[in-house]
């Protein structure tokens, strides 16, 4: 143990100065080296340094990086990495009371016991080391010094009421992420500060930190070692570690030193602890505060004095016992236990023959377990590195490069890129050892650019996933209480301070969904606050904006372009529904009003527009009477009015309250009392909306496609559905009002007692192939009576069905409808020649002998009386109830009449008929209507 000029031992808690203490004492000596715990610690000891005195003089040496220029005067160092015999005029140790750790504690001890300056040397650490260093360094002065702020015990906190500016220990990676992951959701995010990082990539993380992006550090008790960081409360999530053999509880020293990371400078600081670690003892955390704790009374030793004859005697002299009652024998570290590993290897220890070769492999085998993947791993890695030394000299570069080329890469997640750190860490180690590899600036930069850039990426990874930007950018600001900007682009998409929140969807705000839990609440509360603004010009624009930009839906709902603004609901007529908007509370009651009146106007308009034929009647003061109280049902029933449910009142009515009515576009059907314009598609779908609205029906059924004659009836639909669409049902198919009304014009002329078939413009008007229409007649009260006969050729037939159209439109009078009654009764000229080809092809086929079947329908009215109808006797049409039918299935008339089909004349006049009224078409049906009515 060598003496030196001037030996002192700078004791205390953290946070008393020591080591800028030490920094400031080496500049003012010529040269010097400071040996730190961290490489983390060294590189911002090294940057500060190199901030006052330059680059040029300053050299940074750790395992894995070197920096050292040609005139350097100050070494800034790990421990480990300290070189000796350097006759430097200042040394000092930071962190001098690891020499008790089990692990790394018996270098820092041979540093106490072996390392000096010429000049002056520096003990800095705990107050604890008083009694080993007094023992082992008799000469060394010692100086107390005070902490420079208070450090107070809070108790236990949730991490979501965890005060800003905080740091959270953990000991293990899990719950170092895990803990991150947690405060990301519910305070923005977390800097993420582990042992493993590389300088780059702690850096970047505290440097989130350090300018406010966060204010939340999660750690491992890294940060316990000297780290200067800008922290109000450290809490503990936990009170044990895995010191590499088992778990144990931390000590109350060890708490302490990460405890003291709270409250720097002359700002006091706070710590406890949280998530599943029970509250401190009140002994233990009286002890931390007042900085009293247990004296240490031995420090891990391992023989400095090695012997090189052999690799036993090389093993021997590491496993050799310390001398000193302060002193104890350390535990085997890796690199003895790799040492012993390699031993039993032939081919290792045939080359470890003589002393040269014996100090290359305990060089070899000091490299650092960077990966910790496992003891066998390790120890083959050092096994092909040392063959390659002691058979080459060098490392192959080709080896070399294949190696870093297999790491280089910056793709994958975190546990990759973690990974990928620990790799390229032993391969820098190596391209820093002197004479290992051939072009040493070559590989040391190239190791240091990917370790760089797989830093970054890893600082890439966990910012992304660690740290929710925009919502500590918000929480920020709100609680400085400062105004935030808000930007919505063309497509809805808010950004507030640049960063996307959500989108406003008409008048309210959806936050975006990747947010949740409390980072949602937090989100939309800053969103709604900028947002205000753009709610008043939103509302503006939306006031100002033409009807043609605003529709409703099916369902009731308001639209304003793509984004729901509102709603209907009943109001106290049907025709008069009310609006309820879709704004939220945080618009303000302005815009809500706003919004309320534009939509008000836009349905009222609506309204206005599609049923003025019935506006206009409700509002005719010139009706009086049974016309006026009918108007009134018309208006109720939004238009339409199913017959048989008004019979009487249609009937109490007389010709000139008729006339009137007329005059505002009522027809009064055999089936329905409608108005014909409100038939259309537009009317058609606004009706049903106020019609479900007036029901209060909880799900709106929807208009049927426009343009359709007949559509399938609509199953479990609401009573009154098929009348609000302007369809009656029958049977299996509902059929459109107006030509339902035309289809009855047409069967008024037919013999509904006798029986009788279905026409061409029947099944033309309906667009119904003669199955469906059957179903239809059905529906509507007819018997409908199947038969098959033999089909006529064309040149047996004397009429042709006239060619009719498949639809007419909803708004046909009445006298187009009764004008298409009229059906042609003689076929054309061409007919002949026609019917004479066909005869010949027949002719000339034999197949063609055979008769062809046809199936015909024969209706009949369902619901008829004793007595039918009167007007059965019609000129022109015979009574065929009864009558025998031809093989067509035809009436024949008396034995030697004349053949069907001819014209027959009678010299009686007509008898005269009883006035018919033509609004009430069922006086004069053949087929026994009148019991519809």
């Amino acid at each position: 143990m060598n003496g030196a000029s001037r030996i002192v031992a700078v004791l205390g808690p953290t946070n008393t100065g020591k080591t800028h203490y030490a920094i400031e004492r080496m500049l003012g000596h010529r040269t010097g080296v400071i040996g730190l715990p961290l490489r983390l610690l060294a590189r911002e000891v090294y940057d500060k340094i190199v901030a006052i005195r330059g680059p040029s003089v300053v050299a940074l040496v750790t395992g894995e990086e070197r920096i050292v220029p040609p005139r350097t005067q100050y070494w800034v160092c790990t421990v480990e990495a300290m070189p000796e015999g350097m006759g430097t005029d200042f040394v000092a140790i930071d962190e001098i009371q690891l020499c008790a750790d089990p692990e790394r504690g018996h270098v820092f001890t041979d540093r106490l016991l072996r390392m000096r300056g010429t000049h002056e040397t520096l003990f800095l650490g705990a107050d604890t080391m008083r009694g080993p260093i007094a023992a082992l360094v008799p000469q060394a002065q010692f100086a107390r010094r005070e902490r420079m702020s208070q450090l107070v015990y809070t108790g236990s906190k949730k991490i979501s009421r965890m005060p800003p500016r905080s740091a959270i220990v953990g000991f293990s990676v899990e719950n170092v992420y895990a803990i991150a992951e947690l405060l990301r959701r519910q305070k923005g995010g977390a800097a993420v500060v582990m042992g493993a990082l590389s300088p780059r990539t702690r850096n970047a993380q505290v440097a989130l930190y350090q300018n406010g992006e966060v204010d939340y550090l999660v750690a491992t008790d890294a940060i316990g070692m000297g780290l200067n960081l800008d922290v109000n409360h450290v809490a503990f999530s936990s009170l044990s570690k895995f010191d590499g053999r088992r778990m144990r509880p931390l000590a109350p020293n060890e708490l302490a030193q990460i405890a003291g990371r709270a409250g720097r400078g002359m700002s006091d600081g706070t710590f406890g602890v949280t998530g599943e670690a029970s509250p401190l003892d009140e002994g233990v955390a009286q002890a931390i505060m007042d900085s009293r704790f247990t004296p240490m009374k031995k420090l891990n030793w391992r023989n400095a004095a090695l012997r090189f004859g052999s690799v036993d005697a090389l093993i021997d002299s590491l496993e050799a016992s310390p001398d000193n009652e302060h002193l104890v024998k350390a535990r085997p570290a890796d690199d003895l236990n790799a040492l012993k590993s390699l031993a039993q290897v032939p081919e290792v220890a045939a080359r470890a023959s003589d002393g040269p070769s014996i100090r290359l492999l305990w060089d070899v085998c000091r490299i650092p377990d960077f990966r910790g993947i496992s003891h066998a791993e390790h120890a083959s890695l050092l096994e092909s590195i040392f063959g390659h030394l002691h058979e080459r000299g060098t490392i192959p570069e080709d080896f070399l490069a294949r190696q870093i080329r297999r790491i280089d890469r910056t793709d994958g997640d975190i546990d990759a890129l973690s990974k990928r750190l620990a790799y390229i860490r032993t391969w820098t180690y190596v391209a820093q050892r002197n004479g290992w590899v051939r072009d040493e600036s070559h590989w040391r930069a190239e190791t240091r650019a990917v370790e760089d850039r797989v830093s970054d990426a890893l600082h890439e990874r966990l910012t992304q996933r660690f740290v929710d930007r925009r919502t500590s950018v918000l929480l920020r600001r709100l609680k400085q209480k400062e105004a935030l900007l808000a930007e919505v682009n063309d497509k809805g998409e808010v950004t507030v301070e640049g960063e996307f929140v959500g989108r406003l969807e008409g008048f309210r705000f959806i936050p975006d969904k990747s947010a949740q839990g409390t980072e949602a609440k937090a989100l939309k509360s800053a969103s709604l606050q900028a947002l205000a603004p753009q709610f008043h010009l939103r509302a503006d624009r939306f006031y100002n904006a033409p009807d043609t930009e605003i529709d409703f839906t099916d369902q009731g709902g308001l639209m304003w372009g793509e984004y729901a603004v509102g709603k209907l609901v009943a109001g106290a007529e049907p025709l008069k529904p009310m609006v309820e908007v879709f704004v939220d509370e945080a618009a303000g009651p302005e815009v809500e009003q706003k919004v309320q009146r534009r939509l008000q106007h836009f349905i009222d308009r609506k309204i206005a527009a599609l049923f003025e034929p019935l506006l206009n009647l409700s509002r005719d003061e010139e009706l009086t009477g049974l016309a006026k109280g009918f108007a009134f049902r018309m208006v109720e029933a939004l238009g339409i009015l199913p017959r048989a449910g008004v019979a009487q009142e249609v009937k109490d009515l007389d010709q000139d309250a008729r006339g009137a009515l007329r005059k505002h576009g009522i027809r009064f059907g055999q089936f329905t009392i409608f108005m014909p314009l409100l038939l259309k598609p537009a009317p058609t779908r606004l009706r049903l909306v106020l019609w479900a609205l007036a029901n209060g029906l909880q799900e709106f059924p929807e208009a049927p496609p426009p343009g359709l004659v007949t559509v399938p009836v609509a199953k479990g639909a609401p009573e009154g559905y098929d009348t609000m669409c302007g369809y009656r049902n029958a049977g299996e198919r509902s059929i459109r009002i107006d030509m339902l009304e035309r289809l009855a014009d047409m069967l008024r002329a037919e013999d509904s007692r006798g029986g009788f078939e279905a026409k061409a413009d029947m099944l033309s008007i309906t667009g119904m192939t003669l199955e469906q229409f059957a179903d239809l007649m059905q529906g509507l009260g007819y018997k409908a009576e199947r038969g098959e006969r033999t089909k006529i050729k064309p040149a047996q037939m004397t009429e042709q069905p006239p060619a009719a159209t498949a639809e007419a439109p909803a708004e046909t009078t009445e006298a187009e409808a009764q004008s298409d009654v009229a059906v042609a009764t003689e076929a054309p000229a061409e007919a002949t020649d026609s019917a004479e080809a066909e005869a010949e092809a027949t002719a000339a086929d034999p197949a063609s002998d055979e008769p062809e079947v046809e199936v015909f329908y024969t209706f009949t009215w369902g619901r008829q009386a004793n007595r039918g109808p009167r007007g059965d006797q019609r000129q022109g049409r015979g009574k065929l109830g009864g009558k025998p039918r031809d093989g067509r299935g035809k009436p024949q008339g008396k034995k030697g009449g004349k053949p069907q089909g001819a014209k027959t004349f009678s010299s009686r006049p007509p008898k005269k008929e009883k006035a018919i009224d033509p609004d009430n078409p069922f006086a004069a049906a053949l087929m026994g209507l009148k019991d519809g009515n």
